[in-house]
């Protein structure tokens, strides 16, 4: 009885032994298994990237300025291909070398540390461009661009190293998306050889590749075809002459389709984000009120609990001249609603000599001020405070304003873990400013496919502003400002020279952003205001010198301040003249002020 006791014991113990060897191996083969999965992905995905830095490169460096120019040409055209496949990657993980490579033909400004301002020579593709195919060649220029342009790439190449999670790639799918529909379908970085749709063709079907290498994390594989659908069917689209694309319609029928199959796509792998950059990660339109993460624009990094709540309150605090130091001046003063939220004034008065500019859409920017000098509505709500010629007053006496109400006082008690201190305070304003963004105007109403009431003068407005008229190379959709996609980290500075009268003749002697650091290259800089309201929001310009859209567009359409014969050395206009038709500028206006919000232009209350 013993001996067979002893055998039934062993024999389970032997099975059980079996079992769990086996288990054992079945679950180092699933962990070996799904290691070889993320390594093939991240190296398919190395491959590709690299394949394409070195085809770019390689490209660059077979141009020779001392043989024939049409083969250089050539090389150029091949290399510019493969370095816009290379982009939804190269852009996403080295933003600020990607910035130099494909930045415009201008000096760069580095102002951060004022004892120690940088001027730095352009590199990269648009100034190899702009001496290739220009009638006049600065051999040293482009010399230069090309050895360095080909080293940065070589540099870049040799230390790849796609360390990416699965949102990492939904991110950068939508970086794309984004950089296409706002500077891809205007030219913004082709500005010579107009290849932009062409270019974006190539962004696309980098795009399908990379969701290629990444098919197995579908579950749904209908939702696979229908992504790389929609990529073919928008080269398809993109595969036509510069002037000839319907902007208003490829946005419509391709960017919100592409955005609303990126939001199924994050629910069909069951992706979590980590955090939020200047878009929300669930977006599905460029022109909606749930588009942008607020929180990122913000300087105040705090939760959005009883957020609206904060909103109503700094409201008040807006329209209450208390914080001014003799009781007489409150934002709303300057900012009025009803003429959204600027004066109808030239310049605010003789102190102030600028124009005062909306404050819709003004939270959805990283400067303020005309000059750019502050970095935050928050810093932006100091200025005003202590300049002697607003409220004359200091954020000590802003506190004492708000503790000495009772209600106020109150509210921040309840609302900020520290009360009414300064930063509190300001954060309340500019919170409410930050809710200024309705994104409910004709325009977008239309985009969204929630009315059909554009016209065809209207839509033609809009394409030209895109295309031809190269408006949208400086006022960025969806905000229409120098805010720049798809990152929204920098608000550009532009040197237009603008007149003193509407006479148009002499150069305005407000030097703007100059005036900070007296940095030479800087006179006359001022920042790409949002175009967004501007049926409302009339006198035009940073001095208030234009009264209708009318001059404003006859200012651009000859060339801005050296069109008009001023002396404007360092003018950032990326043309001569635009040789626009009235007919065609009427377009243009027409389409700009569909731009005006619904609530402002009923006048309701907001």
């Amino acid at each position: 009885m013993n001996i067979y006791l002893n055998f039934i014991f062993r024999a389970k113990t032997y099975t059980l032994s079996v079992c769990l060897l086996l288990l054992s191996i079945s679950c180092i083969n699933k962990e070996k298994n799904n290691t070889e999965e993320t390594i093939t992905k991240t190296d398919k995905l190395e491959k590709l990237y690299s394949n394409h830095l070195v085809m770019a490169y390689k490209y660059l460096d077979s141009i020779d300025i001392t043989n024939n120019n049409d083969t250089n040409k050539k090389y150029y055209i091949n290399s510019r291909t493969y370095f816009k496949k290379s982009e939804p990657i190269l852009s996403y993980i080295e933003k600020e070398n990607y910035k130099s490579l494909n930045s415009p033909n201008l000096i760069r400004i580095q102002e951060e540390d004022p004892t120690d301002i940088k001027i730095n020579q352009p590199i990269g593709y648009q100034v190899i461009e702009e001496n290739l195919f220009s009638e006049s060649m600065d051999t040293l220029a482009l010399s230069r661009a090309l050895k360095v342009t080909s080293s940065r790439l070589k540099l870049i190449e040799n230390n790849i190293d796609l360390n990416f999670k699965d949102y990492h790639v939904l991110w950068l799918a939508r970086d794309a998306i984004v950089r296409i529909a706002s500077t891809g379908l205007s030219n913004f970085d082709s500005p010579i050889l107009g290849a932009s749709l062409n270019e974006s063709g190539y962004v696309l079907s980098t795009l399908n590749d990379v969701f290629t290498i990444y098919q197995n994390n579908f579950k749904n594989k209908d939702l696979l075809q229908k992504w790389k659908t929609e990529l073919i069917n928008s080269q398809k689209t993109l595969n036509t002459d510069f002037d000839s694309l319907d902007r208003y319609e490829y946005i419509k029928n391709h960017t919100n389709k592409q955005l609303e199959l990126l939001k199924a796509i994050q629910e069909d792998w069951s992706i979590e984000f980590p955090f939020e950059l200047a878009l929300k990660n669930n977006t599905t339109s460029l022109f909606s009120k749930n588009t942008f993460n607020l929180e990122y624009f913000s300087d105040y990094k705090s939760d959005t609990i009883h957020l609206n709540t904060k909103i109503d309150l700094g409201k008040q605090l807006f329209n209450d001249k208390r914080f001014s130091i003799k009781n007489d001046m409150s934002c709303a003063t300057c900012h009025i609603k009803e003429k959204a939220f600027t004066d109808e004034k030239i310049t605010f008065n003789k102190h102030v000599k600028r124009n005062t500019p909306t404050l819709t859409y003004s939270g959805l920017q990283k400067s303020f001020f005309l000059d750019n000098r502050s970095g935050s509505l928050e810093g932006q709500i100091v200025g005003v405070v202590t300049n002697h010629d607003e409220f004359n007053a200091d954020l000590k006496h802003i506190i004492e304003v708000v503790k000495r109400d009772k209600n106020y006082s109150k509210a921040f008690d309840t609302l900020y873990s520290r009360g009414a201190t300064d930063m509190n305070i300001r954060h309340s304003i500019a919170s409410y400013v930050r809710s200024l963004n309705k994104f409910n105007s004709k325009f977008d109403n239309n985009i969204n496919g929630k009315e059909n009431t554009l016209t065809e003068v209207e839509k033609k407005g809009f394409n030209i502003f895109m295309g031809k008229a190269a408006c949208a190379t400086c006022h960025f959709p969806p905000l229409f400002n120098g805010t720049v996609p798809p990152n929204f980290s920098e608000s550009e500075l532009e040197i237009i020279g603008v007149p003193d009268t509407k006479e148009n003749k002499k150069l305005d002697d407000d030097l703007g952003r100059y005036n900070l650091f007296k940095t030479e290259e800087r006179k006359g800089a001022f920042k790409t205001p949002s175009i967004r309201n501007i049926k409302l929001t009339t006198p035009y310009m940073h001095n208030g010198v234009y009264e209708t859209l009318e001059q404003v567009m006859d200012f651009y359409n000859k060339g801005g301040g050296s069109g008009l014969g001023f002396n404007v050395p360092h003018q950032t206009l990326p043309f001569d003249n635009l040789d626009l038709s009235e007919e065609e500028i009427q377009a243009i206006i027409a389409f700009m002020r569909t731009l005006t919000d619904n609530h402002l232009d009923k006048n309701e209350a907001l």
